[in-house]
């Protein structure tokens, strides 16, 4: 009967440096694998040459380490996601590849400070690549209409009279619209209405991406998580990041307390002799955190049951920001059972 062993994996763009324990933590091998097919399974292979491979902690598996989690998916190889040493560990044993390997293999073995990776082969996997485009879009968007404002307020007092108080949408038609002469481009005024122009026509052009993409994304998302999609304040955008957030197998979620500790929301004690209280958690996915706040601001607005709530603790001395962070944690407890609820509608 073989021996049963365990691996660690140090990702990189190029190359996997990878190593192998034993159930004692001795070390038995590390080597270096290209990340191709080949190198995935020369990876596995070797890995295998030692033992029965119980499990394999790898760093980076929503980056780096990606491809070769999906590997391991495919043939049965627990994962186990590990954080990189912290800064005590290597002020004392150094940083290398090898060495990173080899502390990966410990934590998995140990299972101490270790996370179940994301699937990324489903449709939450295909949502969170379409709301990659559609937040650069936005942001773009976004980046090049304040472009255009700044350039309104140093351009000469003509032009300045022309755009100054038109709506966005006007403006940026006007914008577009322009019909400069490029042989005069040297004279600040053409150089003012070409630059408009292009960036009009940009946020034209960023404008019809983000809603191509809307279109693709209000049927999956609510495909993936009907009943969410249907929660009070709860729209297309917020419905599709919290899945998001949560994944493919959201069942590595145990709580409503480890959901609301990944989005953010969860207060973190900061206790002491006699002084009992809590702060701010900065951690956790920022984007959940923001879809949550969104979703609190729009029932404060149109449910009176929140509106009561700030009432009733303004009252007793809570500030506002105070409120809406306990309305975020409960509405990450409202919504986590929405999201962990398997009832998804066929694919659009």
């Amino acid at each position: 009967m073989s021996s049963e062993v365990a691996g660690g994996v140090d990702t990189h763009r190029d190359t996997h440096t990878a190593a192998v324990l034993d159930t004692v933590g001795r070390v038995l091998g590390t080597a270096v694998f290209s990340t191709d097919a080949a190198g995935y399974g020369a990876l596995l292979d070797w890995m295998r040459g030692f033992g029965h491979l119980i499990r394999v902690g790898v760093e980076g598996t929503g980056a780096y380490g990606a491809g070769l989690t999906r590997v391991l998916h495919e043939h049965h190889i627990p994962v186990v996601e590990v954080d990189r040493p912290d800064r005590k560990t290597r002020r004392f044993q150094g940083k290398s590849d090898p060495i990173d390997a080899i502390q990966a293999a410990r934590t998995a073995l140990s299972e101490n400070r270790t996370g179940t990776p994301k699937q990324r082969d489903g449709r939450i996997e295909a949502l969170r690549n379409l709301r990659i485009a559609r937040r650069s879009a936005v942001d773009q968007r976004a980046d090049a209409q304040r472009r255009i404002k700044t350039l309104i307020v140093t351009a000469s007092e003509e032009l300045r009279r022309q755009l100054r108080g038109l709506p966005v949408s006007k403006l940026i038609a006007t914008c577009a619209g322009f019909d400069p002469d490029h042989t005069d481009a040297a004279s600040p005024l053409t150089a003012t209405m070409i630059a408009l122009r292009c960036l009009a026509r940009r946020h034209q052009q960023l404008s019809a991406e983000i809603t191509e993409l809307d279109e693709l994304l209000a049927p999956l998302v609510a495909a993936i998580s009907p009943d969410l999609v249907a929660a009070n304040g709860v729209g297309t955008d917020t419905a599709g990041q919290l899945p998001v957030t949560a994944g493919e197998n959201h069942h590595r979620i145990r709580s409503e307390a480890a959901f609301a500790m990944l989005c953010g929301v969860a207060p973190i004690p900061a206790s002491s002799g006699k002084t009992n209280r809590h702060r701010l958690n900065r951690g956790g996915d920022r984007h959940a955190n923001a879809a949550l706040y969104r979703v609190v601001l729009c029932r404060l607005r149109w449910d009176p049951r929140p509106r009561a709530y700030v009432e009733r603790r303004t009252k007793e001395g809570m500030s506002k920001k105070e409120i809406i962070r306990c309305l975020k944690r409960y509405a990450a407890r409202e919504l986590y059972q929405l999201i962990t609820t398997d009832n998804p509608k066929p694919a659009p």
